[in-house]
């Protein structure tokens, strides 16, 4: 069935009207300069700056507010400007509507991590910036780099002084870094000596933008500020629960770090962590970001550990060989471009989770996520129980489907709950039916996207949607014995293959209750 006729058959629940006064966000107020690293990269291009001339269009940045492009190359100011200009209005004649203001705020300042008298230099521009915009210290490094740099950079902040905050001015200095934290535990561990070296931990923001996603945000919302789901969360009512995060895109230009890294790396232990525990965690007894951290590490704690002799029973991981995406014909893995031939990396994973503690023990959660396959969708399914006695067997027999909640929040932001009704008319029969909330018709207005989200808690020090390293190092430990079974000389023989376009391996059948995608 498609979406569109799902949606067709669903009643729909509409948003109550709001005070607009009422979430309306509010300007940054702390002065700040914000210094983006690897400033003419693609994450700077597609991704930071439109988000940060957003904030700025809507007036949430600061008044005062400088932002200043850092990276290898050696080019102008204006030049900087007119790259940056571009990323957000790609008409060379255009001009969009507020740039002027923003523009003169726009600078670039070449930085090497091996040279130290760039960052020195750096340290100059900074304070001679501070007595032009009178940003009082206050500074955001954003790093959009490789992680190989990353603990270099941190290192030469240090060593500059630029990570020092000053109790006398009262001046803060954060550092924003991208995932991955680490390729492993053991190098987790590492790159946070090395980032202690030069922040305190309040300073640093560990990135993971999934979290700032408004569908992701609202599992919190959904479970602890409605009485109808609270008490049935547990394993009392819920007989499974589904998290899938299937893209449809191969690995593009991230091939040099993708197969080096694979879907273990690159999604489990960071979004899929991430969207387990906000699904299985506890109530915090505050909203705020030490105690919904602190939950969420509870939940890594009691993960159970997969048993390797029986991995293939808990595991199953793939590679997209060539297929057909959208009528087009798509290359495999090992043809893309700076993929080794016989590259053993996986692009697809669907693991059976186990969480032993109270409210979830004997609940697997099934967690898939892979690249080319059929359609992009990322969504939790979350599976209730059968009913404990049917009064209808006698009639309808025994299979009488159960209820089903489905959290979508990605490309369709979405709620939607099925039950049964009874169909009109002098017989006894049951129809499932699905009661549909959609976040784009639900609340029109502006929405801040997942990169303005996380650069403007940046901006306001609020850690609550950022890892906390505690909970890196538990989901590290949780998957590094898998990756070590995985890297092992006979990975090839657990490598199963499967066409682009597809929802996976044949193999996944045995794992999964039901495949990723729509329902059917």
């Amino acid at each position: 069935m498609s979406d569109q006729q799902r949606d067709a058959d669903s009643p729909k629940v509409e948003a109550e009207s709001l005070d607009p006064d009422q979430c309306r966000t509010e300007r940054v107020k702390d002065p700040a300069v914000i210094v983006v690293f690897g400033a003419t990269g693609d994450l700077t291009w597609r991704k930071l700056f439109p988000s940060l001339f957003s904030l700025y269009r809507n007036n949430l940045l600061p008044q005062n507010v400088c932002i200043v492009g850092a990276s290898r190359s050696t080019i102008s100011h204006e030049d900087f400007r007119d790259l940056m200009r571009r990323s957000v209005e790609p008409e060379p004649d255009r001009e969009p509507s507020g740039w002027e203001g923003l523009s003169s705020r726009i600078f670039y300042h070449p930085v090497s991590p091996e040279d130290q008298e760039s960052f020195l230099r750096l340290h100059t521009f900074l304070e001679e910036l501070d007595a032009t915009f009178a940003t009082r210290g206050n500074r955001l490094f954003y790093l959009a780099v490789p992680s190989t740099v990353v603990t270099s950079i941190a290192q030469q902040l240090g060593q500059s002084g630029l990570s020092r905050e000053d109790p006398q001015k009262g001046n803060w200095v954060r550092f924003a870094v991208e995932k991955p934290f680490g390729h492993d535990l053991e190098s987790a561990r590492e790159m946070d000596r090395a980032l202690h070296s030069s922040f305190a931990e309040h300073q640093i923001f560990r990135m993971d933008h999934y979290l700032a996603k408004e569908t992701v945000q609202n599992i919190l919302m959904l479970r602890f500020a409605n009485s109808i789901f609270e008490p049935i969360w547990d394993r009392r009512h819920i007989d499974s629960v589904t998290i899938t995060a299937a893209e449809q895109i191969g690995v593009e230009h991230r091939a040099g770090y993708y197969d080096h890294y694979g879907v273990l790396r690159d999604m489990f232990q960071n979004h899929m962590m991430q969207l387990l525990a906000l699904c299985a965690m506890e109530p915090p007894s505050l909203f705020e970001a030490d105690r919904v951290r602190d939950e969420k590490t509870k939940v890594y704690r009691c993960l159970r550990p997969f048993p390797t002799q029986e991995l293939d029973s808990y595991l199953v991981l793939g590679q997209y060989a060539p297929g057909w995406i959208n009528g087009e014909k798509v290359r495999g893995y090992r043809e893309e471009p700076d993929v080794a031939s016989d590259s053993l990396t996986p692009t697809f994973a669907s693991m059976k989770v186990f969480i032993d503690n109270w409210r979830w023990q004997g609940v697997p959660f099934y967690l898939t996520s892979g690249k080319r396959l059929a359609e992009k969708r990322t969504e939790i399914k979350v599976q209730f129980k059968h009913v404990p006695f049917s009064m209808f067997r006698g009639v309808l027999g025994e299979d009488i489907p159960a209820n089903q909640l489905t959290l979508g929040i990605q490309p369709r932001e979405e709620i939607h709950l099925s039950f049964q009704t009874k169909v009109p008319g002098p017989n006894v029969c049951l129809r499932p039916v699905r009661m549909h909330f959609d976040y784009n018709q639900g609340y029109p207005g502006p929405t801040l996207e997942a990169y303005e989200k996380v650069l403007l808690d940046c901006l306001l020090g609020d850690q609550t949607l950022f890892w906390r390293q505690d909970g890196v190092e538990l989901c590290w430990g949780f998957l590094t014995p898998i990756l070590r079974e995985c890297d092992c000389p006979d990975q090839g023989k657990r490598l199963h293959r499967y066409e682009a376009g597809s929802w996976g391996p044949e193999a996944v059948k045995n794992l999964l209750p039901t495949l990723p995608g729509p329902d059917r």
